[in-house]
C-alpha cells in the first residue's frame, strides 16, 4: 500500500486497503438495541427499517459511487442512544423541530449479530487516514466507505458522532455517543418490527426531547 502525503490528515484512500487485524472490527450481537429518526412526510420521506439506495447524498458514509444515483448499494444510519440519534438528526440546523416532515424516533433490536469496521480503533490511521474520518471533510470519508464496501468482510462502520461525544451521562446506555452506518448486506439483522416506533411530537417524547435539547445546547421547536 502507498502511504499518502505527508500533511493529510484525511486523504482519500489508497487501495488496495490493508488487511484488517484483531481488534479493528466491532460485532454488535443479537438484541443489540439501535435507534434512528426518519421522516414520514416531505422528499426525504422513508420507512423506519428502509435502507437509502439513491446516493451519494452529503451524508458521511454512503457507500454507493458518484455520480448521484439509485443503485444496488444502500445504507441505513442509526445510534446508540436516543440523544445520539437526535444530536445526529438535528445536527446541521441544531433545531429539534418535532414537526416538520413527519419525524419518527424508532429503536430496534437487532435480530442476528452484525460486523463492522470500528473507526474508533487504530484502523483509520494504520490505513493512512485518521481520526478525521468521523468528523473532517464528508468527501473523503464517502471515498474511504466506498473502499470498505468493496474490499472488507463487514457490513457496516462503527463510529463515534461528531455531535454528541461518547461520554455518557446517568441514564445513558453503554452504546451512547456511537452511530453505526449498515450497508444493505445487514438487511437481515432488521427485526420485523421495532419495539419504540413513536412520533417526535407524541406527548410521551416531550420531555426526552427537552432534555436533549437542553444537553447540547439545540432550539426545540413546539
Amino acid at each position: 500500500m502507498t502511504r499518502p502525503p505527508a500533511g493529510l490528515k484525511l486523504p482519500y484512500p489508497n487501495r488496495p486497503l490493508p488487511a484488517l487485524r484483531a481488534g479493528e472490527t466491532r460485532t454488535l450481537r443479537r438484541g443489540t438495541t439501535l435507534y434512528r429518526v426518519y421522516r414520514t412526510r416531505g422528499p426525504h420521506a422513508t420507512g423506519w427499517e428502509a435502507f437509502r439506495h439513491y446516493g451519494p447524498t452529503s451524508a458521511r458514509f454512503d457507500p454507493q459511487p458518484p455520480p448521484p444515483g439509485t443503485g444496488e448499494r444502500g445504507v441505513l444510519y442509526a445510534a446508540g442512544s436516543i440523544a445520539t440519534a437526535l444530536a445526529e438528526a438535528f445536527g446541521a440546523t441544531r433545531v429539534i423541530e418535532p414537526s416538520r416532515d413527519g419525524p419518527y424516533l424508532v429503536g430496534f433490536r437487532l435480530a442476528r449479530s452484525v460486523r463492522l469496521l470500528d473507526l474508533s480503533s487504530d484502523w483509520p490511521t494504520r490505513a493512512g487516514a485518521s481520526q478525521a474520518i468521523s468528523s473532517g471533510p464528508k468527501e473523503v470519508a464517502r471515498a474511504w466507505a466506498r473502499a470498505v464496501y468493496e474490499e472488507y468482510p463487514v457490513v457496516g462502520l462503527w463510529y463515534p458522532s461528531s455531535m454528541s461525544g461518547t461520554t455518557p451521562r446517568s441514564g445513558d446506555p453503554r452504546l451512547h455517543g456511537y452511530a453505526v452506518a449498515l450497508f444493505d448486506p445487514a438487511r437481515g439483522a432488521l427485526p420485523a418490527r421495532p419495539h419504540l416506533n413513536l412520533a417526535l411530537d407524541h406527548p410521551a417524547l416531550g420531555a426526552a426531547l427537552a432534555r436533549v435539547a437542553e444537553r447540547f445546547g439545540y432550539a426545540l421547536l413546539p
